[in-house]
């Protein structure tokens, strides 16, 4: 069975998809910083890295960019989150990431997201080095790419739109600095209109705010 990685610093989502995978019948390697990942990753040879973005010593998105910056890297990176955003998703693409968890997941998600990075690692071709405009078309494809692993597509329309409306919105506030003057003119919104839809999406924001 597959080898994985998981780096996260809290004990306790370690410990959880250390039995989730073992009961799986994964080989499970544990790392909570990005210190001990640089270790594990040369030392067990993982087949799937799940990779934390928020840890205090080196973030993960800044460690999945120092893998990437020493070549194509040596497996899937699935990056988890419980902020995940589009801006997030379409940098960790650019670098060479897999796919995003949002946490807390489900053991389904979790487990289908890893037989699908092993499937896609067993079964990539070696590749050529690309022509410059492929690599352009590439990049300009990696938003859409991004989208597509935080949204699920097999949802009816409505609750897709939903999904896609939570990152959407969040990206705004988180952009704007939790202006609500600036984000309904951004959206296009009356701001009573704008509070309405945060609302109806279940996301917080802050009464103080401007």
């Amino acid at each position: 069975m597959a080898n994985i990685l998981v780096v996260d610093d809290e004990v306790g989502i370690r410990e959880l998809f250390s039995e989730i995978l073992s009961d799986e019948g994964y080989t499970v390697t544990c790392a909570a910083n990005s210190a001990e990942a640089r270790v594990a990753i040369a030392r067990c040879e993982p087949d799937v890295v799940l990779l934390d973005i928020w840890m205090p010593d080196t973030d993960g998105m800044s460690l999945l960019k120092e893998w990437a910056s020493q070549g194509p890297l040596p497996c899937p990176v699935i990056m988890m989150s419980g902020h995940a955003n589009i801006d997030m998703a379409v940098e960790a693409t650019k670098f060479g990431a897999y796919s995003f968890l949002e946490k807390p997941t489900s053991m389904k998600a979790l487990t289908e997201a890893l037989r699908s990075a092993i499937h896609a690692k067993q079964t990539a071709p070696q590749p050529a080095p690309a022509p410059k405009v492929e690599q352009e078309k590439k990049e300009s494809s990696s938003g859409l790419d991004s989208i597509k692993n935080l949204v699920d597509f097999s949802l009816p329309l409505r609750e897709a739109r939903d999904q896609f409306e939570r990152l959407y919105f969040t990206h705004l506030l988180e952009q704007e600095r939790y202006s609500m003057t600036r984000v309904a003119a951004k959206a296009q919104l009356e701001r009573t209109h704008l509070y309405r839809k945060l609302r109806q999406l279940g996301i917080e924001w802050s009464k103080d705010e401007p």
